[in-house]
């Protein structure tokens, strides 16, 4: 048919409408899923935790509560902004070093609080096991650390590469000009 000949040439699939952005400049395929995983784990600690009624000690319960459900929001949070277009609106040395930042904080702190949950609880089936999926929060967040560190470096101790450049010349001596602009053109008044 004529219509087919006529769209089929120019009509062609966007690969840069995708949502997902996977893998990109700060989130390979491997550290997505870890992600992915830390946002599980964190969300079924705070279920766990939530099915909880009564407790001995209440404290080691609610920080437990408190760092599983902050690592559930801010990690998805943070999943959304690294698997689509929302990091272009960011600088992109600050990307790295606040994904670094978190997920280092993200595992010391549900370290500790499943330390002080799993030695203070009730010793009830929910709570024991809301301990055990912190611990493996914590093992994710570590691993997603590890693996960061060794395929990027630490965000913080290497200096702004330079833009790559075809010229002899260093960043600091601008091009010199060699020829004039409008050299025949006359100015217009």
């Amino acid at each position: 048919m004529a219509s087919d000949q006529v769209y089929s040439p120019t009509t062609a699939p966007n690969p840069g409408s995708s949502c997902l952005l996977i893998p990109s400049q700060h989130l390979s395929t491997k550290r997505f899923i870890l992600k992915v995983l830390q946002v599980l784990m964190s969300l079924v600690a705070f279920i766990l935790e939530e099915l909880v009624y009564t407790c001995v000690q209440c404290t080691p319960l609610e920080f437990f509560e408190f760092v599983s459900f902050a690592a559930f929001l801010f990690t998805l949070a943070l999943v959304i902004v690294l698997s689509t277009k929302l990091h272009t609106k960011l600088i992109p040395s600050w990307v790295s070093k606040m994904d670094f930042v978190y997920t280092s904080a993200m595992a010391l702190l549900f370290l500790l609080a499943s330390i002080v949950f799993a030695a203070l609880n009730g010793g009830t089936a929910l709570e024991k096991s809301a301990a055990v999926f912190g611990f493996l929060a914590t093992a994710v967040f570590l691993f997603d650390v590890v693996i960061f560190w060794r395929t990027c470096g630490h965000p913080f101790c290497k200096g702004e590469k330079a833009a790559p450049s075809n010229s002899n010349l260093s960043a600091a001596e601008p091009p010199t000009e060699t020829e004039k602009l409008n050299t025949g053109a006359k100015a217009v008044p």
